[in-house]
Formats: C-alpha cells, structure tokens, sequence
C-alpha cells in the first residue's frame, strides 16, 4: 500500500484552518478554490461529489471529522483506486500559524505519483486559501 504525505504550514491561526477543513461541503470555495471547481454534498451532508480543475471527478465520503483534535478523515468512493483514505490534521504553527498534516493511503500503489501530483497541487491551492 502507498501511503503518501503532505507536512506544511500557513498563517493562518488553527481555528481558522480547522473552520475552512471542517467545512465539508465548501471545499471549492474556501479550502482549495481553483484546484477544486465544483463540490455537492449528498447523502445527508456526508459525501460530496467534487469536480477538480483537470475535469477530473470523485466522490469523497466523510468517515470522521473530529473537531477536538482538528482531523478530519475521508475516503474516495469508485474511481480507479481499490483503497483510498485520507486523513488532513491541524496543529499548532509557528507564529501563530497552522500546521497541516494530509496523509493519503491508497492501492494499487502505481497510482501513487499521479496522486502524489494531484496533492502537490492541492497543497499550492491551501497555502493560496490559508495563507
């Protein structure tokens, strides 16, 4: 299993980055907007159906979002990967600022650099949102 991982910090104070990731429903507006285009929620508020900037789609579902301990842990649905989770922490920063943690594991394992791509990428858009 690849298991793939994002360590990096912006300015943005922990109560304000953890607001912006709880938030699972505006995900294009005020977590990654430009990386991600599109997000409905379904399923009660659970799932959301996201559309990224490539036109690529997928179909997250929340497994925990636990407001304690800033982490919030989903995983994709369908797709080409066999197993995805996801889990996105936030800890306390230099300066005031955020700490974000984003671990992916996923299989097939060849599927890891293009996803490791697509992180990269939503990395860029958060420090962009968060500062």
């Amino acid at each position: 299993m690849a298991t793939l991982r994002k360590r990096f910090d912006v300015t943005a104070a922990p109560a304000a980055a953890w607001d912006a990731l709880a938030d699972f429903g505006a995900l294009h507006q005020r977590l990654v907007p430009g990386f991600v285009t599109a997000c409905e929620l379904q399923d009660g508020g659970s799932v959301r159906a996201i559309t990224f900037a490539n036109g690529m789609q997928a179909r997250e579902r929340r497994v925990t979002r636990d407001a304690s301990t800033h982490r919030l842990v989903y995983t994709v649905e369908g797709g080409r990967a066999t197993h995805y989770n996801a889990v996105v922490e936030v800890h306390d920063g230099a300066a005031g600022g955020s700490t974000l943690v984003w671990t992916v594991d996923l299989l097939p394992d060849p599927l890891a650099p293009a996803i490791d791509g697509m992180m990269d990428a939503g990395v860029a858009a958060m420090k962009k949102a968060l500062g």
